[in-house]
């Protein structure tokens, strides 16, 4: 019989080794015998993992200082993780994109839902834009990339090594172009036959929200005609597909002025820049100002960064939620459509919901609740994590 080449970690008596086994993602720091070896691994390191009566369970990849202690990679533990085996997952990932959109704009590898925990690739034409948010990714990038590169052909790709789930690793942060060169300026993408503007190098998370154009597409055929009021609206996701689909006006609230600039491009390059109207401000200051003008418009929607973005702070969270419906509830014209989104996985989708109907009902208004969307299909949900269904969206008939 061959020695595995890889170091072994045993789950500790208490902990269940049928979730792992059911497809369970994770291993807890508090769940693994943490002992001197185990503790002194390098992070990113292959791991077999054993249950408690040391039967193997699969091949992991071990962090000691993160609380994911152990993230699954195969359930194989005699897998090999090469070059291969990420060719064969991002394979895998692209076959189902390619079955669900004609063009190449769209997330790629979703993380533990494609099979490459704490992994996100977004595409945007010949651009992939990387998220290595665990230390296994960031130490295996140059085989991850390379096989990335020849199985979708992209000419540029971007390490975007910034935010909380890699403070979280320990890693670093990073902006760098990997492969190829940085583009000159926001690339052109077209979704819900809308122009979007995404800056790869210097926007929020890889550029451009890929997740909320299904959404987009429902909010838009609800709004043709009439008034579109788009708050917390990054680069005029909702804005620019309404307009695409026949709104008559719509007018985007963003904090940031950059995001407003791409919105205000993208509008020009869809060809409704002339019913198109920015505001920056805070979005509670200008709800708050709007209701006392007395303004009213046929579809409002709101989609604000995560309130909630982990468990001790869901219930400050979700009474920010609620503020956000009570101030927009009066904006709507009545028969027309108030759109609250979430993107939040602390607050899960019944929190989230009570939340809003409270907030809708403290702003004088009755709803119908006649839609409950999530994130597209590019962004697939693992049935085991919950985590990975963190897109809410409702709409509510008022």
């Amino acid at each position: 019989m061959t020695q595995s080449p890889y170091s072994v970690v045993r789950l500790l008596p208490k902990a269940k080794p049928q979730v792992i086994r059911h497809g369970f993602p994770w291993v807890f720091s508090n769940e693994l015998v943490l002992d001197r070896r185990t503790k002194g691994a390098t992070a990113g390191s292959l791991v077999v993992l054993e249950d408690a009566e040391r039967r193997p369970l699969g091949l992991g990849t071990i962090n000691p200082a993160s609380k994911i202690a152990v993230r699954m990679l195969d359930f194989d533990p005699d897998a090999v993780i090469d070059e291969a085996w990420f060719r064969t997952k991002i394979a895998r990932a692209l076959q189902h994109r390619d079955a669900i959109y004609s063009e190449p704009f769209y997330r790629l590898i979703h993380a533990e839902a494609d099979g490459l925990p704490g992994v996100i690739i977004d595409r945007f034409g010949d651009v992939a834009v990387i998220q290595p948010n665990a230390a296994y990714a960031e130490a295996m990038l140059d085989m991850l990339v390379a096989a990335l590169i020849d199985v979708t052909g992209v000419s540029t790709v971007i390490k975007n090594g910034t935010g909380r789930a890699r403070s979280l690793e320990g890693l670093d942060e990073e902006m760098i172009v990997v492969h190829g060169e940085a583009p000159k300026g926001p690339v052109p993408v077209k979704m819900n036959n809308a122009t979007y503007m995404a800056d790869v190098m210097g926007g929020q998370k890889t550029g451009l929200f890929l997740d909320q154009r299904p959404n987009h597409a429902f909010a838009a055929g609800l709004a043709k005609g009439g008034r579109m009021l788009d708050v917390f609206s990054h680069v005029g996701g909702f804005s620019l597909a309404a307009l695409a689909a026949g709104a008559s006006s719509s007018l985007a609230v963003d904090g940031s002025e950059a995001a407003l600039e791409l919105a205000r491009a993208g509008a020009e390059a869809t060809g409704v820049a002339d019913k198109f109207e920015t505001r920056k401000g805070d979005a509670f200051d200008v709800l708050e100002s709007l209701g006392e003008a007395g303004e009213t418009f046929d579809v409002v929607v709101c989609d604000p960064p995560a309130f909630a973005p982990s468990k001790p702070t869901a219930e400050k969270g979700l009474r920010a939620y609620e503020r956000v419906a009570r101030l927009a509830a009066p904006l709507v014209k009545d028969g027309g459509y108030l759109v609250l989104c979430s993107c939040s996985h602390a607050a899960d989708l019944k929190r989230f919901r009570d939340a809003s109907a409270r907030g809708i009902g403290r702003g004088g208004r009755r709803s119908q609740l006649v839609y409950t969307g999530q994130a597209g299909p590019d962004h697939p949900l693992l049935p085991q994590l919950a985590e990975s269904g963190y897109l809410k969206a409702l709409v509510f008939r008022l």
